[in-house]
């Protein structure tokens, strides 16, 4: 599985939000400075993560983006899934494209093993959980 442009872009997107979370709303243009990310770029991703209901909006003055929840209730995978879909590291163990050959596939048996280590790796870390660790880091 490779993660694309737009879904490490995503996570910066959501670690961003909650790191410089004051209780009010952040102008997708601060964040994309912070960032040094193409603003348009972002708002196309801000669209898939309001649609997904991981942010909320408002418009106005005051308006911009905040976290829909706390930083512990996100996984990395809730965040993935909004922006690039499946994370399978093959076609045939999505959902909607079942593979014709499974039952004679050799190799399904690792890919379904990768499939495992993705998915247990990406639910189980919060963007809670990437901050602190970052910030363990520095101290």
């Amino acid at each position: 599985m490779k993660i694309s442009t737009k879904g490490r872009y995503a996570l910066r997107l959501m670690l961003d939000l909650a790191v410089n979370d004051n209780g009010t709303y952040i102008p997708l243009k601060a964040v994309a400075e912070r960032q040094d990310i193409s603003d348009k770029y972002l708002e196309q991703i801000i669209h898939q993560l309001s649609k997904a209901n991981l942010v909320l909006s408002a418009r106005g003055a005051q308006g911009g983006y905040r976290l829909a929840k706390k930083p512990n209730e996100y996984t990395v995978g809730d965040i993935l899934r909004a922006v690039e879909g499946s994370l399978a590291p093959v076609a045939c163990l999505e959902c909607d494209n079942p593979c014709n050959r499974a039952d004679q596939c050799i190799a399904l048996g690792l890919y379904k093993k990768m499939q495992n280590a993705i998915d247990n790796v990406v639910d189980n870390t919060t963007l809670a959980d990437m901050i602190n660790e970052f910030n363990n880091k520095l101290a």
